[in-house]
């Protein structure tokens, strides 16, 4: 498919200022596991190609299932005819990038395409039997899937490459319930397990039916246990909670786009400025933010993003203070930038590149591991896997509540808390950030789910943390 790209961009016509194109070809298995029962078997594919283009400073795209020379061409026709359909305006500045070139792929063990149904199917039904200790758990499922998306792109300043990422995931679920309460506990995390770019290797690393017995027998002790008080304390999250909280009141507040009112009709904006960067104070001096699409692993990783820009690895927030945006090329521009951050990604061949996170991620601290976190904190709450989240659409003010807290005292952990909730003001919750645990808590998270846009688009992403520590945080129930 290459070769047809780079083709297409041989006949872009002189007045056109710039051109692109991606052929995207995705291969999609969901399999899900309810009650005993095969629930979902699903498959799905897609294919085609995107082609935007700049003339007189208006952007057009379109998008075809036509894969053949024939259909890229009356794709390029169908975008220039939507640029130049606009009214013309000043010329449109996109930061310099070198063109891409070559080939990339995630790395890939086992790969999920040759592993078969019955033996997925079987290692589901293993975990959510498992799950299936006592007549009060009323749902257990067991899910997986795989995604295989390969890529090609071309553009008119000469860029010519492909690419091919492999994605799994798995996890399981217990939901209990009685007369008065439902709890529900899941592993290794909420909203679909854990994925990574890899092999089927890392569903099998995952074990989930040795861990289901555990993840029942959490949810069935959460009917019975103490509402979580209601007060100022201080707070641990595990790393699977803080991922989700550096996404919503970091990552997507300084994607630049947001920042420059790009995304204000849909996603909102940003209670940061382009201004900010370089002096604002986002948090305390333990505050140490990387966006990295290089991260192995990573769901934000790749060889070049969408307009063909090679990933870095760059601080976003140092010791406290913002030192940069996510950025695409557009928006890089328009603040002077001379490079952009790489952060160009859509959803499929038939959507745009907006600006999307990367793996945005914590730098670990030097507070161990999380059991020397806990015996250094005399009173608290430990709060672990997320249930829910709101923030508003600033990134400024949120609440997120977690399946299970746990209650600290005189260093140690003590009995399950249920329904426990956390809420606070961004840069004054990361200002209570007074210790990390040290690189070897450190784990990255995927989120499949990241919806921006409009049409709109969702994107997967990583985030790396260690657990952390806040003082003063005020909680509740959920």
């Amino acid at each position: 498919m290459l070769d047809v790209l780079t083709d297409l961009m041989g006949v872009v016509p002189a007045d056109c200022a710039y051109a692109e194109a991606r052929h995207v070809a995705d291969e999609h298995e969901q399999l899900l596991v309810a009650n005993g029962a095969i629930d979902r078997v699903a498959n799905e594919a897609s294919e085609g190609i995107g082609v935007r283009v700049l003339v007189d400073g208006g952007w057009g795209f379109a998008a075809t299932r036509d894969t053949t020379p024939a259909g890229a061409r009356r794709a390029l026709e169908a975008a220039l005819a939507v640029a130049r359909a606009q009214p013309a305006g000043p010329p449109r500045a996109l930061a310099p990038a070198e063109p891409a070139a070559g080939h990339w792929e995630t790395p890939c063990v086992v790969d999920p395409a040759t592993v078969s149904l019955d033996d997925k199917l079987a290692l589901l039904l293993a975990a959510e039997s498992a799950l299936r200790i006592d007549p009060r758990i009323l749902r257990s499922t067991a899910e997986c899937h795989w995604l295989r998306t390969r890529k090609a792109f071309a553009s008119s300043e000469g860029a010519a490459c492909t690419q091919t990422a492999t994605r799994c995931g798995a996890g399981i679920v217990a939901t209990a319930g009685d007369d008065a309460e439902l709890q529900t506990r899941s592993y290794p995390g909420a909203h679909g397990g854990s994925v990574r770019a890899a092999g089927w290797e890392h569903v099998l690393g995952l074990d989930l039916a040795g861990h289901a017995p555990r993840v029942a027998e959490e949810a069935l002790e959460l009917l019975t246990a103490p509402q979580c008080p209601a007060g100022t304390t201080t707070v641990i999250l595990d790393s699977e909670q803080l991922a989700l909280q550096i996404h919503e009141s970091i990552g997507h507040a300084l994607e630049l786009d947001r920042m420059l009112l790009g995304e204000a009709s849909y996603a909102g904006t940003s209670w940061v400025s382009p201004g900010d960067i370089g002096s604002l104070r986002y948090g305390s001096r333990l505050l140490n933010i990387t966006a990295d699409a290089t991260t192995p692993g990573g769901l934000g990783s790749f060889g070049w993003d969408d307009e063909g820009v090679s990933p870095g690895r760059y601080p976003l927030i140092e010791e406290g203070i913002l030192r940069a945006a996510l950025s695409d090329r557009m928006s890089a521009a328009e603040i002077g930038l001379d490079r952009s951050g790489g952060c160009a990604r859509a959803d499929g061949f038939a959507r745009q590149p907006i600006v999307r996170m990367t793996n945005v991620s914590l730098e670990p601290g030097d507070a161990g591991s999380l059991e020397d976190l806990i015996a250094d904190t005399d009173d608290g709450i430990y709060m672990e896997t997320n249930r829910s989240w709101s923030i508003d659409d600033r990134r400024l003010q949120f609440q997120f509540a977690t399946e299970v807290g746990r209650e600290i005292k005189d260093g140690k952990l003590g009995r399950l808390l249920r329904n426990p909730s956390y809420a606070g003001i961004t840069p004054e919750f990361w200002g209570s950030l007074d210790a990390i645990c040290s690189a070897t808590e450190w784990t990255l998270h995927g989120l499949t789910n990241c919806g921006k846009g409009e049409p709109g688009q969702v994107m997967a992403v990583s985030h790396g943390a260690s657990p952390g520590r806040f003082r003063g945080v005020q909680v509740g129930v959920a």
